[in-house]
């Protein structure tokens, strides 16, 4: 192919702009409830899908028994908060921690949960509130277990269960030492409310 047929390519006028400032392709009812049904969710009002490097995650959460978590956390998801968050630390066998908007595990939102502490198990897939010595001191960030951790029970709020792609959850890089601190660790690419795709 000559030279003068090469057609070339401007340059990305949209690189750097960020998700909230682009226009989103709206999307008929119809094909919205497909993708709903998709997830295969008792109420889509209550469900997350989280977005990982290997694919979709879905968690069904328990406002039943933590109505408060519940509340902010679809609060938070709603508003992109978790968006590009690390799973800054991630213990193998134990759980994946996120929801620090530093990345290091110090920092929240600054708005703290009295807790909701609950009689359901920490098991696989388990989603539960992180916190400090304080019990009252759960904000943004959370953990999802990778195998049963009774001895949690009745210590940190249990909020949601992973439903599927528990398989992507166990891809997620992990951690060195005790701590669980990862080094370059992967993110949270989205976390949306179900309801509101």
């Amino acid at each position: 192919m000559s030279e003068e047929k090469v057609k070339k390519l401007a340059k990305s006028s949209t690189k750097g702009i960020k998700p909230s400032e682009t226009k989103k392709l709206s999307v008929s009812k119809t094909r919205a409830k497909k993708i709903k049904h998709t997830y295969k969710v008792k109420d889509a009002e209550n469900s997350l899908l989280l977005k990982l490097k290997d694919g979709d995650v879905v968690i069904e959460m328990f406002p039943e028994v933590a109505p408060n978590h519940v509340a902010r956390i679809k609060e938070l998801a709603r508003a992109e908060f978790y968006n590009g968050l690390k799973f800054h630390r991630v213990i193998d066998g134990f759980m994946a921690q996120t929801g620090c908007p530093y990345g290091t595990g110090t920092g929240g939102t600054g708005k703290k949960l009295k807790a909701e502490f609950n009689q359901m198990p920490h098991k696989r897939g388990t989603v539960s509130m992180a916190r400090a010595m304080d019990i009252n001191s759960g904000d943004s960030q959370f953990f999802i277990c990778f195998g049963d951790c009774n001895w949690l029970d009745g210590q940190y709020t249990v909020w949601g269960q992973v439903t599927s792609g528990m398989e992507y959850v166990d891809a997620i890089k992990k951690g060195n030492g005790s701590n669980g601190e990862v080094s370059e660790p992967d993110e949270i690419i989205s976390l949306q409310v179900i309801a509101d795709i």
